[in-house]
């Protein structure tokens, strides 16, 4: 596997390798979505975090990035003065592929960005990272989420019984997996959204357009 760009643009979104500088427009993001994400990301339950927090926090996500073990994306507008969202090509299962996560500012939802970002990073996981499968994990209660794979072309595989981490004092949670193969790309509606793709230092990887 190749590992994945540190910076992608698309339409209407920057999806990139956290900087600490992001921090602030982090916290603004996480703190509008607080109510919005605590039903979906164990994670919500910890916040509101300070700036400072912030900092490490993504100071975390870089390592993680910079030593091919996790790479977790920040999602901004076009000219990166705020955060819509946040995303990550996550190695949880099988060598030669990758799982998709996503979240969207509270602010932002039903504009269809959560589309446009997995759509783009499917391609991306296919085309330029060589994957042969590409993985999304969805609450069977989440309408949302559960419409964005579906729409995309992935096939539903299966529901998996507590496999997704649980809320404190509460099961593990059910998860719906959802998967595409390398050859189902083409036909799929994911190649009707544009990117281009760039490395650490800022060199064009690529740039695909529609299919």
């Amino acid at each position: 596997m190749t590992p994945p760009p540190y910076r992608i643009e698309s339409d209407r979104l920057v999806i990139r390798c956290y900087e600490p500088r992001d921090a602030p427009l982090l916290k603004a993001a996480v703190d509008e979505s607080i109510e919005h994400l605590l039903p979906w990301m164990p994670w919500a339950r910890f916040e509101p975090q300070t700036v400072e927090e912030k900092v490490q926090l993504i100071r975390s996500f870089r390592g993680q990035f910079d030593l091919d073990q996790n790479y977790i994306y920040a999602v901004f507008d076009r000219e990166e003065t705020k955060q819509v969202g946040g995303s990550g090509l996550h190695p949880r299962a099988n060598p030669g592929s990758l799982e998709i996560g996503y979240w969207i500012r509270a602010g932002e939802v039903g504009r269809g960005l959560a589309t446009e970002l997995t759509a783009v990073l499917t391609r991306v996981g296919f085309e330029l990272c060589a994957l042969d499968r590409v993985d999304i994990q969805v609450e069977p209660t989440n309408s949302r989420s559960l419409a964005i794979p579906r729409k995309l072309g992935f096939t539903q595989e299966a529901v998996l019984r507590r496999r997704l981490e649980a809320a404190a004092g509460e099961p593990r949670r059910d998860s719906v997996v959802f998967t595409m193969l390398r050859e189902e790309l083409a036909g799929s509606p994911c190649t009707a959204y544009d990117y281009a793709a760039y490395d650490a230092a800022g060199t064009e990887l690529a740039s695909r357009t529609v299919a």
